[in-house]
Order: structure tokens, then C-alpha cells, then sequence
């Protein structure tokens, strides 16, 4: 007798169930169908899905591009509004990544927008940013994003692949992060660094195994620099096979022993 009371109170509580889903969804649809012939749009919500420190377009630019284009709904009837034409408006802007359009029951409209982050901007035959996608993307004419910049014979497909890999490894590392201010690619192709600290220009040379060269150069500035200063070379050269090579106007070339993996500092003049 228990065991035929819980099995009726299960068919009553789904029974229950049903009829509510049911309810629900003749609702929705005489709404969607039917009240929302009346209901006019009262607000636009839009809300920007990235944080706003390397933010391209804003809540403004966007309200603004849907009054130029008469997509602004606001005072409109909701079954005129068309969802479709401004995600498609506003996926054209460049610094737009992707767009969700939606009406609501209370006569809002909301559009959420992702933009497009820039990773690093370039500057030599052309100028704009990569972004995280491996994308390039404009330089805006209103706002900036605080990233690194890279300089010289940049070609985009350089850009997008081994300039990006090697962005995002000194991006990743602390150390690095904090010490390299500028990339610049040479007319050969060869990638000089500017450091934050010290006068000291760093070539690095091409892009192939550049962990080992930056630990190299990770050691002088550890067991190195920090003892005889940091403005003492003009110049820091990583080419060379378990070697940094750095030159200053005053020395002739003498060679010292460095600690650890480093064979020899050689010094000599330019």
C-alpha cells in the first residue's frame, strides 16, 4: 500500500510538471505572437564582454553606429526590431569579434558584443595590431590599447606566425615581460630587443631557439649586470654558441669568465 501511494504522488507531481511546462510555452508563444505585436522597445542594453583595459569599441561607439544606421530600437515595436540586420551591422566593425542579439518578455533589447583583443601592435610598412586570434586587425582613430609594439620589416604572415609565438613567450614569462620594451625586425630579417633597463640594444637574431639565448642573457644580467651595472655595453649580442658577446667604445676585446652555461662574455670595441 506505501509503495502504490509514493508511484500516485509521483504521477500527481509530473503530471503538475507537465501542465507547467505546457503553460509556459503557450505563453511564450502568445506572447512572442501575439503581445508583442503591441509592445514597444523601452531600452537598449548593451553590454561589452571584455574587460576594459584593451577596449576598441565601447557601449557608445555602438549605440552610436545603430543611430546612423536607423537600427536604434528604442520606441520601436518590438516585432519590427530585427535581431538579424544588428548583429549583422555591427559584425562588420573590425574591432568586433562576435555579437548576440535578443529580445526579452519586458521590452528590452539586449546586445551582447566580444571585441576583438589586440595582442601587439605593428609598425613599419604597415600599421595595426595582431590580435589573439593571429587575426590583424586596424589601428583605431578614437582609442589605443596599451600592448607591445613591434617595429621594421614586418611581413603579416611573419606577424601572425613566429613573431606571434615568440610575443607571447616573453608575454608569459615574468622575467622577460618586464625587461623588453621593443621588438624591431632589421632590413636582414635579424630581431634587435630595446630594453627597459640599461642602454644596451640586444640582438637576438633570427627567431630559432630563442629560449636558450634569452637564458643566456637571463644569467649576464643576474651574475653579470647586477655586479658591474647595467649602462657598461652598448650592445648585446645572443648569435653566438654559449657566448654573449656585448661591445662598449672605451675596452679593447678581453674575455671573462661568466658563471654557469655562459662560457665567456667577450668585450670589444666598436
Amino acid at each position: 500500500m506505501p509503495a502504490m501511494k509514493k508511484s500516485i504522488i509521483k504521477y500527481i507531481f509530473l503530471s503538475l510538471s507537465l501542465v507547467l511546462v505546457l503553460g509556459y510555452m503557450i505563453y511564450s508563444l502568445w506572447f512572442f505572437n501575439g503581445a508583442e505585436n503591441e509592445m514597444v522597445c523601452k531600452e537598449l542594453d548593451i553590454m561589452m564582454l571584455e574587460p576594459p583595459g584593451k577596449r576598441m569599441i565601447t557601449q557608445r561607439d555602438v549605440a552610436l553606429l545603430l543611430q546612423q544606421n536607423n537600427l536604434n530600437p528604442v520606441g520601436k515595436t518590438l516585432k519590427y526590431i530585427c535581431t538579424e540586420s544588428i548583429e549583422g551591422l555591427l559584425k562588420k566593425n573590425p574591432m568586433v569579434k562576435s555579437v548576440e542579439c535578443f529580445k526579452t518578455p519586458s521590452g528590452i533589447l539586449t546586445v551582447n558584443v566580444r571585441q576583438r583583443i589586440p595582442k601587439f601592435r605593428v609598425v613599419g610598412f604597415g600599421s595595426y595590431y595582431v590580435d589573439t586570434d593571429r587575426k590583424t586587425m586596424p589601428v583605431s582613430t578614437n582609442y589605443s590599447a596599451y600592448v607591445p609594439v613591434v617595429s621594421g620589416r614586418i611581413t603579416v604572415s611573419m606577424a601572425t606566425g613566429k613573431l606571434f609565438d615568440f610575443v607571447t613567450y616573453l608575454e608569459n614569462n615574468p622575467f622577460w615581460n618586464a625587461q623588453i620594451e621593443q621588438v624591431f625586425i632589421r632590413d636582414d630579417l635579424k630581431v634587435e630587443l630595446v630594453p627597459r633597463v640599461g642602454d644596451g640594444i640586444i640582438m637576438l637574431g633570427n627567431l630559432d631557439n630563442y629560449p636558450s639565448k634569452l637564458e643566456k642573457l637571463r644569467k649576464l644580467y643576474v651574475f653579470g649586470f647586477n655586479k658591474i651595472g647595467w649602462n657598461r655595453y652598448k650592445r648585446i649580442d645572443l648569435q653566438y654558441k654559449d657566448q654573449v658577446v656585448c661591445s662598449r667604445s672605451e675596452f679593447e676585446p678581453v674575455k671573462t669568465p661568466l658563471k654557469d652555461s655562459i662560457d665567456s662574455i667577450i668585450v670589444s670595441k666598436l
